[in-house]
């Protein structure tokens, strides 16, 4: 004797579609400080340069791409000149900066003179007069790397991303 089981009738079919993903976060923390990506642009003042900016967290100050660098002296007193170049224009802003110091850094051999100045940046809404060391590089990748001079109780960095802000 052969039986045969009938075919099973469908009476309902399940599909499993997966929950949408939360919205990104654009503040966090207790303080709830802004999230930035790895790279923000930036504006330079008061030159109002806008430049794309590597989130250094592993750098103690701000360094900024400069040509063309000279110190002056104004009723006795430093200031440093120099030019940074806009890539969106290629124009060259001039800045003058009252003179901080002057630091040299060895590496090896090597010895490097930075001149330091203040200079107000802002990465969207956030802005703040920092230390800025000045350096004349061949071809920098970024010509401003934000330090956490800047960073440090003023934004919260999330590496894995890129240009969070002035979409």
């Amino acid at each position: 004797m052969d039986t045969q089981c009938p075919e099973p009738e469908v009476i309902e079919k399940i599909v499993e579609v997966p929950a949408p993903l939360p919205p990104m976060a654009s503040t966090a923390g207790k303080m709830h400080l802004p999230i930035v990506g790895a790279v923000e642009w930036a504006t330079v003042e008061p030159g109002d340069v806008r430049l794309q900016a590597r989130m250094n967290t592993g750098a103690d100050m701000t360094t900024l791409q400069a040509e063309k660098v000279k110190m002056v002296e104004k009723d006795g007193k430093k200031y440093v000149r120099f030019l940074v170049t806009d890539p969106a224009t290629t124009k060259q802003a001039e800045f003058e900066s009252r003179l901080r110091r002057k630091v040299t850094v060895k590496q090896g051999e090597e010895e490097s003179h930075y001149y330091i100045v203040k200079l107000w940046v802002s990465i969207g809404k956030t802005r703040s007069q920092v230390e800025v060391a000045l350096r004349n590089t061949d071809d920098p990748e970024y010509a401003l790397s934000i330090g956490r001079n800047f960073l440090v109780d003023t934004v919260i960095v999330d590496v894995s991303r890129k240009h969070l802000l002035n979409k």
